[in-house]
Protein backbone atom coordinates (compact mmCIF):
# COMPACT_ATOMS: atom_id res chain seq x y z
CA UNK A 1 0.00 0.00 0.00
CA UNK A 2 1.36 3.39 -0.61
CA UNK A 3 3.15 4.97 2.24
CA UNK A 4 0.98 8.58 1.46
CA UNK A 5 -2.36 6.49 2.57
CA UNK A 6 -3.81 7.01 6.06
CA UNK A 7 -6.93 5.25 7.42
CA UNK A 8 -8.91 6.20 10.50
CA UNK A 9 -11.70 4.14 11.72
CA UNK A 10 -14.74 4.22 14.33
CA UNK A 11 -14.18 1.37 16.97
CA UNK A 12 -17.57 0.58 19.40
CA UNK A 13 -19.65 -2.53 20.15
CA UNK A 14 -21.25 -2.51 17.98
CA UNK A 15 -20.11 -0.31 15.31
CA UNK A 16 -22.72 -0.73 12.72
CA UNK A 17 -24.85 2.00 13.28
CA UNK A 18 -22.29 4.53 13.27
CA UNK A 19 -22.48 7.22 10.78
CA UNK A 20 -19.08 8.30 11.02
CA UNK A 21 -18.06 6.72 8.09
CA UNK A 22 -20.58 7.79 6.12
CA UNK A 23 -19.11 11.46 7.04
CA UNK A 24 -15.09 11.19 6.85
CA UNK A 25 -15.32 9.33 3.86
CA UNK A 26 -17.47 12.31 2.47
CA UNK A 27 -14.87 14.53 3.16
CA UNK A 28 -12.09 12.32 1.80
CA UNK A 29 -13.46 12.27 -1.39
CA UNK A 30 -14.19 15.98 -1.22
CA UNK A 31 -10.44 16.43 -0.57
CA UNK A 32 -8.76 14.03 -2.88
CA UNK A 33 -7.03 12.02 0.00
CA UNK A 34 -5.60 8.58 -0.42
CA UNK A 35 -7.47 7.79 2.47
CA UNK A 36 -10.34 5.41 3.92
CA UNK A 37 -12.19 5.51 7.05
CA UNK A 38 -13.56 2.03 8.21
CA UNK A 39 -15.52 0.50 11.18
CA UNK A 40 -13.74 -1.34 13.88
CA UNK A 41 -16.52 -3.65 15.83
CA UNK A 42 -14.30 -4.58 19.03
CA UNK A 43 -15.76 -6.40 22.54
CA UNK A 44 -14.49 -4.53 25.73
CA UNK A 45 -12.38 -7.42 26.43
CA UNK A 46 -10.34 -6.62 23.19
CA UNK A 47 -10.34 -3.41 23.24
CA UNK A 48 -6.97 -2.95 24.69
CA UNK A 49 -5.65 -5.27 22.31
CA UNK A 50 -6.41 -3.64 19.40
CA UNK A 51 -5.02 -0.23 20.95
CA UNK A 52 -2.01 -1.45 21.22
CA UNK A 53 -1.66 -3.51 17.64
CA UNK A 54 -3.43 0.08 16.29
CA UNK A 55 0.00 1.27 14.22
CA UNK A 56 0.43 -1.91 12.93
CA UNK A 57 -2.91 -2.14 11.23
CA UNK A 58 -2.27 1.03 9.25
CA UNK A 59 -4.45 3.61 11.48
CA UNK A 60 -3.58 7.05 12.45
CA UNK A 61 -6.52 8.14 14.07
CA UNK A 62 -10.18 6.59 15.38
CA UNK A 63 -12.91 7.72 16.58
CA UNK A 64 -14.23 6.02 20.12
CA UNK A 65 -17.81 4.98 20.44
CA UNK A 66 -19.57 3.22 23.20
CA UNK A 67 -18.86 1.46 25.21
CA UNK A 68 -14.83 1.77 24.92
CA UNK A 69 -14.42 5.73 25.65
CA UNK A 70 -13.28 5.90 29.46
CA UNK A 71 -10.96 2.89 28.35
CA UNK A 72 -9.36 5.20 25.52
CA UNK A 73 -8.96 7.70 28.23
CA UNK A 74 -6.79 5.39 30.38
CA UNK A 75 -4.45 3.83 26.82
CA UNK A 76 -3.51 6.97 25.92
CA UNK A 77 -2.25 10.57 26.95
CA UNK A 78 -5.19 12.98 27.14
CA UNK A 79 -5.64 16.46 26.52
CA UNK A 80 -6.81 18.98 29.40
CA UNK A 81 -10.46 18.77 27.67
CA UNK A 82 -10.56 14.57 27.59
CA UNK A 83 -9.09 14.94 31.33
CA UNK A 84 -11.86 17.19 32.33
CA UNK A 85 -14.39 15.43 31.08
CA UNK A 86 -13.55 11.99 32.03
CA UNK A 87 -13.54 10.18 28.54
CA UNK A 88 -12.23 10.02 24.97
CA UNK A 89 -13.87 9.83 21.92
CA UNK A 90 -11.00 10.86 19.54
CA UNK A 91 -7.34 9.41 19.25
CA UNK A 92 -4.49 10.17 17.27
CA UNK A 93 -0.85 9.43 16.69
CA UNK A 94 1.78 12.51 17.73
CA UNK A 95 5.34 11.64 18.03
CA UNK A 96 4.88 8.14 18.30
CA UNK A 97 2.48 8.37 21.17
CA UNK A 98 -1.58 7.63 21.68
CA UNK A 99 -3.15 10.89 22.37
CA UNK A 100 -6.99 11.63 23.09
CA UNK A 101 -9.42 14.01 22.83
CA UNK A 102 -13.21 14.66 23.34
CA UNK A 103 -14.49 16.79 20.48
CA UNK A 104 -18.03 16.19 21.65
CA UNK A 105 -17.21 19.68 23.45
CA UNK A 106 -17.34 21.54 20.40
CA UNK A 107 -19.56 19.41 18.69
CA UNK A 108 -22.06 20.66 21.34
CA UNK A 109 -20.87 23.95 21.64
CA UNK A 110 -20.65 24.61 17.43
CA UNK A 111 -23.36 23.17 16.61
CA UNK A 112 -25.45 25.69 18.77
CA UNK A 113 -23.65 28.67 17.09
CA UNK A 114 -24.97 27.13 13.91
CA UNK A 115 -27.84 26.74 14.68
CA UNK A 116 -29.22 29.60 17.63
CA UNK A 117 -26.62 32.24 17.10
CA UNK A 118 -26.10 34.22 19.93
CA UNK A 119 -27.85 31.76 22.24
CA UNK A 120 -25.12 31.72 24.85
CA UNK A 121 -25.63 35.79 24.97
CA UNK A 122 -26.41 36.41 29.22
CA UNK A 123 -26.67 32.73 29.84
CA UNK A 124 -27.40 32.70 33.48
CA UNK A 125 -28.95 28.75 33.90
CA UNK A 126 -29.17 26.20 31.89
CA UNK A 127 -30.11 22.50 32.56
CA UNK A 128 -28.76 18.86 31.49
CA UNK A 129 -30.54 16.10 31.22
CA UNK A 130 -29.07 12.81 32.51
CA UNK A 131 -25.80 11.99 34.18
CA UNK A 132 -23.31 9.70 31.60
CA UNK A 133 -20.20 10.89 29.48
CA UNK A 134 -22.04 12.64 27.03
CA UNK A 135 -23.95 14.57 30.33
CA UNK A 136 -19.91 15.46 31.12
CA UNK A 137 -19.42 16.89 27.71
CA UNK A 138 -22.03 19.07 27.58
CA UNK A 139 -21.96 20.42 31.06
CA UNK A 140 -17.55 21.04 30.20
CA UNK A 141 -19.20 23.36 27.18
CA UNK A 142 -22.22 24.85 28.60
CA UNK A 143 -19.39 26.26 31.96
CA UNK A 144 -16.66 26.86 29.23
CA UNK A 145 -19.76 29.06 27.27
CA UNK A 146 -19.99 30.78 30.72
CA UNK A 147 -23.25 29.68 32.04
CA UNK A 148 -23.31 30.68 36.05
CA UNK A 149 -25.31 27.50 36.97
CA UNK A 150 -25.82 24.31 35.36
CA UNK A 151 -28.70 21.90 36.57
CA UNK A 152 -28.09 18.19 36.42
CA UNK A 153 -31.05 15.81 36.65
CA UNK A 154 -30.61 12.27 36.75
CA UNK A 155 -32.93 9.53 38.19
CA UNK A 156 -29.95 8.16 40.29
CA UNK A 157 -29.57 11.58 41.98
CA UNK A 158 -25.50 10.29 43.53
CA UNK A 159 -24.80 10.37 39.62
CA UNK A 160 -25.77 13.78 39.17
CA UNK A 161 -23.92 14.75 42.80
CA UNK A 162 -21.02 13.59 41.22
CA UNK A 163 -21.17 16.08 38.58
CA UNK A 164 -20.39 18.55 40.94
CA UNK A 165 -17.63 17.45 42.91
CA UNK A 166 -16.16 17.58 39.24
CA UNK A 167 -16.87 20.91 37.57
CA UNK A 168 -17.79 22.52 41.01
CA UNK A 169 -20.61 24.72 42.87
CA UNK A 170 -21.62 26.09 39.66
CA UNK A 171 -23.29 22.72 38.78
CA UNK A 172 -26.59 22.24 40.71
CA UNK A 173 -27.38 18.12 40.69
CA UNK A 174 -31.26 18.05 41.10
CA UNK A 175 -33.64 14.77 41.37
CA UNK A 176 -35.67 13.57 38.41
CA UNK A 177 -38.94 14.52 40.28
CA UNK A 178 -37.49 18.35 40.26
CA UNK A 179 -36.91 19.15 36.44
CA UNK A 180 -40.58 20.69 35.76
CA UNK A 181 -40.63 22.67 38.86
CA UNK A 182 -37.26 24.31 38.01
CA UNK A 183 -37.85 24.66 34.06
CA UNK A 184 -39.29 28.30 34.70
CA UNK A 185 -35.88 29.78 35.24
CA UNK A 186 -33.97 27.85 32.71
CA UNK A 187 -32.82 29.54 29.71
CA UNK A 188 -31.36 26.22 27.74
CA UNK A 189 -32.54 22.72 28.05
CA UNK A 190 -30.38 19.97 26.87
CA UNK A 191 -31.24 16.16 26.86
CA UNK A 192 -28.33 13.70 26.72
CA UNK A 193 -30.24 11.24 27.73
CA UNK A 194 -31.37 8.28 25.40
CA UNK A 195 -35.40 9.33 26.01
CA UNK A 196 -37.41 9.79 23.23
CA UNK A 197 -34.68 8.32 21.16
CA UNK A 198 -36.39 5.46 18.83
CA UNK A 199 -37.81 2.30 20.46
CA UNK A 200 -36.50 4.08 23.56
CA UNK A 201 -38.95 5.69 26.44
CA UNK A 202 -40.57 9.21 25.93
CA UNK A 203 -39.10 11.83 27.74
CA UNK A 204 -41.96 13.53 30.00
CA UNK A 205 -41.04 16.78 29.96
CA UNK A 206 -43.32 19.83 30.12
CA UNK A 207 -41.72 22.48 27.80
CA UNK A 208 -44.29 25.21 28.22
CA UNK A 209 -42.97 25.82 31.64
CA UNK A 210 -39.80 27.04 29.84
CA UNK A 211 -39.20 30.97 29.44
CA UNK A 212 -40.46 31.45 25.63
CA UNK A 213 -36.93 32.37 24.53
CA UNK A 214 -35.27 29.31 26.19
CA UNK A 215 -32.67 27.05 23.67
CA UNK A 216 -34.01 23.61 23.71
CA UNK A 217 -31.01 21.32 22.42
CA UNK A 218 -31.48 16.76 21.87
CA UNK A 219 -28.17 14.71 21.21
CA UNK A 220 -30.13 12.40 20.10
CA UNK A 221 -30.55 12.00 16.15
CA UNK A 222 -32.60 9.19 15.35
CA UNK A 223 -35.65 10.04 15.17
CA UNK A 224 -34.35 13.17 13.45
CA UNK A 225 -37.27 15.90 15.18
CA UNK A 226 -37.44 14.43 18.51
CA UNK A 227 -40.84 14.93 20.18
CA UNK A 228 -38.51 17.18 22.57
CA UNK A 229 -37.76 19.06 19.74
CA UNK A 230 -41.30 19.28 18.15
CA UNK A 231 -42.87 20.36 21.30
CA UNK A 232 -40.72 23.35 21.65
CA UNK A 233 -40.89 24.26 17.97
CA UNK A 234 -44.82 24.38 18.88
CA UNK A 235 -43.96 26.63 21.74
CA UNK A 236 -41.99 28.82 19.13
CA UNK A 237 -38.67 27.98 21.32
CA UNK A 238 -35.32 27.69 19.18
CA UNK A 239 -33.83 24.34 18.99
CA UNK A 240 -30.58 22.68 18.08
CA UNK A 241 -30.87 19.02 16.76
CA UNK A 242 -28.94 15.99 17.65
CA UNK A 243 -27.42 15.40 13.75
CA UNK A 244 -26.05 18.70 13.84
CA UNK A 245 -23.79 17.94 16.90
CA UNK A 246 -22.42 14.71 15.38
CA UNK A 247 -21.33 16.67 12.32
CA UNK A 248 -19.46 19.37 14.13
CA UNK A 249 -17.93 16.78 16.21
CA UNK A 250 -16.45 15.32 13.68
CA UNK A 251 -14.26 17.98 11.96
CA UNK A 252 -10.94 18.20 14.74
CA UNK A 253 -10.58 14.51 14.31
CA UNK A 254 -10.71 14.67 10.46
CA UNK A 255 -8.34 17.93 10.57
CA UNK A 256 -5.55 15.92 13.16
CA UNK A 257 -5.37 12.82 11.00
CA UNK A 258 -5.63 14.22 7.88
CA UNK A 259 -3.96 17.91 8.02
CA UNK A 260 -7.33 19.39 6.11
CA UNK A 261 -9.77 20.96 8.31
CA UNK A 262 -13.63 20.14 6.67
CA UNK A 263 -16.78 22.18 6.55
CA UNK A 264 -20.06 21.10 7.62
CA UNK A 265 -22.34 21.85 4.49
CA UNK A 266 -26.06 21.79 3.42
CA UNK A 267 -24.71 18.98 0.98
CA UNK A 268 -23.24 16.73 3.67
CA UNK A 269 -26.23 17.42 6.14
CA UNK A 270 -28.77 15.92 3.69
CA UNK A 271 -26.94 13.04 2.56
CA UNK A 272 -26.18 11.57 6.46
CA UNK A 273 -30.40 12.54 7.08
CA UNK A 274 -30.96 10.49 3.62
CA UNK A 275 -29.42 7.58 5.12
CA UNK A 276 -31.00 8.22 8.60
CA UNK A 277 -34.26 7.76 6.73
CA UNK A 278 -33.22 5.10 4.90
CA UNK A 279 -32.41 3.50 7.84
CA UNK A 280 -35.48 4.19 9.73
CA UNK A 281 -37.71 2.59 6.42
CA UNK A 282 -35.55 -0.33 6.51
CA UNK A 283 -36.26 -1.09 9.92
CA UNK A 284 -40.19 -0.60 9.94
Amino acid sequence: MNEDFRAACVIGWPAGHSRSPLIHNYWIRQHGLAAEYRREAVPPETFAAFIASWAERGYVGANVTLPHKEAALKLSQPDDRAEAVGAANTLWLESGALRSTNTDVEGFIENLDAAVPGWDSGLASAMVLGAGGAARAVVFALLHRGAERVYVANRTFEKAQAFRDRFGDSVKPIRWEEVNGLLAGVQLLANTTSLGMAGQPALEINVSDLPPSAVVTDIVYVPLETPLLAAAKKQGMRTADGLGMLLHQAVRGFSLWFGVKPEVTPELRALVEADLRAGATAEK
